[in-house]
């Protein structure tokens, strides 16, 4: 009989800490590799799975969010389990899970944000743009906070397509919105909303932009608003024209933009205003409340590298507003036991492989997607992502030793979690919530009308298991 890890003898167990689509790529990955045999646990602190599919992907982007078809084959596989409303670091420990399974992927994205580091930037009414996303996408985390729509002007800094996401849902109908599953208690703010005038503010040029051609185009079909460009902000120096002849979606960008700022106003009683080349300095308040936004104008310079850089001129503006979401990167959170690089912010990795203290790899664990490499691509950038990480951990299985065989059954994580009476998801469980908000929509005419506390979650799991 075989002692090799992988075979029918000694199947490898995989622990994949998050449930997002990294973590999914990478254990369809696992699934396809022939001849490799091997069973694996998500385990995912919220009791709903998909990740950023279902809390950061935008409402009006429904097309997007039917990946999660995808993920459902993989999870529904015989030898995949999923283990929701389990926290790695309190629920379940890292040497738990060392001692269960021969390998562990992490999965767990970028949960924080990046500061733009000026004065007044945490007075109340400055947020992370990651924070309002949560909260229209109806996240447990975020659900109960209140925003203040009642001011005309908001500020968005970035030129990503969060930045987009959050500017587009700001300016959008609510009528529009009331056909997507944003929360309801998001959709009856905007309903409310006094904003009419939302302005992203833009480090570098129009051809430096970080968001995609079709996010843009989406702002042009805005039902009752204006899309408004400078046309002097489309004024392109030498090197970020000539960059353009070798960036498709730069270029196209840029045709997109042109084509707004020729297009000017309309009279809608909306207005989404681009601005290039310009950085906020300084929040202002009044009294404890964001009131205003000193920005300084930039200019582009070239670094010895070749790249353009962003440095201020010292011309100088204040923009009345009521608030401001920065969306200026993303950095991840360490997880108790795990390296952390508080530089790069990520899970510090060679080819996926985890390592500590610059060289010691850590045998048998990875990690796949922003956590290590960093926020960057979109959802189908996590699958090669994922697939390079799982042939690594294929590759190291020769010389992994393995767990003891008293923790190899299936059955111990599930007696250990019983014995610590945590109260897990099961992926039917999750089937039962997902009927239940999807039949909501249907009486709406919507996709779904999401469950938005985990405690209402879990008493409806509860009631429908039988």
């Amino acid at each position: 009989m075989s002692n090799q890890l992988g075979t029918a003898a000694r199947p490898l167990r995989v622990a994949i800490i998050g449930s997002g689509p990294a973590g999914f790529y990478a254990a369809e990955a696992l699934l396809k590799h022939k001849d490799l045999v091997c069973e694996i646990d998500f385990f995912n602190r919220l009791p709903t799975p998909y990740g950023l599919v279902r809390e950061g992907v935008a409402p009006d982007h429904q097309n997007i969010k039917a990946i999660t078809r995808v993920y459902d084959k993989v999870a529904e596989a015989p030898n995949v389990r999923y283990f929701g409303n389990v926290t790695f670091g309190r629920d379940i420990l890292h040497e738990d899970i060392k001692q269960h399974y021969d390998q562990i992927v992490y999965a767990v994205g970028a949960q924080s944000d990046r500061k733009m580091g000026i004065t007044g930037e945490d007075l109340d009414g400055s947020f992370p743009a990651t924070i309002f996303v949560g909260w229209y996408n109806g996240h447990p985390d975020y659900r109960d906070l209140t925003f203040n729509l009642s001011h005309e002007r908001v500020l968005v800094v970035g030129n990503g397509n969060v930045a987009m996401d959050v500017a587009r849902i700001l300016a959008a109908d609510p009528d529009a919105l009331a056909k997507t599953d944003i929360a309801d208690h998001a959709l009856a703010a905007l309903r409310q909303s006094k904003v009419r005038e939302v302005v992203l503010l833009g480090r570098r040029g129009p051809a430096q932009a970080a968001f995609t051609n079709p996010e843009l185009k989406e702002f042009g079909a805005l039902q009752g608003a204006d899309i408004l460009v400078d046309p002097a902000d489309l004024v392109l120096d030498p090197v970020s024209e000539a960059s353009l002849s070798d960036d498709k979606t730069a270029r196209k960008n840029v045709e997109t933009l042109r084509s707004y700022a020729e297009r000017g106003s309309t009279g809608a009683s909306r207005r989404l205003l681009m601005r290039f080349l310009v950085s906020p300095v300084g929040v202002i308040g009044s009294g404890s409340r964001v009131a205003a936004v000193t920005i300084e104008r930039n200019k582009l310079v070239q670094a010895p590298d070749g790249s353009l850089r962003a440095i201020g001129t010292g011309n100088y503006e204040t923009l009345q507003c009521g608030m401001i979401l920065r969306s200026v990167g993303y950095r991840g959170s360490p997880l108790p036991g795990v390296p952390f690089s508080d530089a790069s912010g990520t899970i510090p990795n060679v080819a996926g492989r985890v390592f500590h203290n610059r060289d010691e790899v850590l045998p048998g664990e990875y990690v796949v997607g922003w956590a290590k490499r960093g926020p960057s691509g979109i959802i189908g950038t996590n699958k090669p992502d994922s697939v390079s990480t799982v042939a690594a951990m294929v590759d190291d299985l020769p010389d992994l030793e393995g767990i003891a065989d008293e923790y190899r059954d299936p059955q111990v994580i599930v007696t250990l979690l019983e014995a610590r009476k945590i109260n897990y998801v099961t992926f039917e469980d999750w089937k039962i919530l997902d009927a239940h908000e999807v039949a909501a929509g249907v009486a709406q005419g919507r996709p779904r009308v999401k469950v938005t506390r985990v405690a209402e979650m879990m008493e409806i799991i509860r009631t429908k298991r039988g």
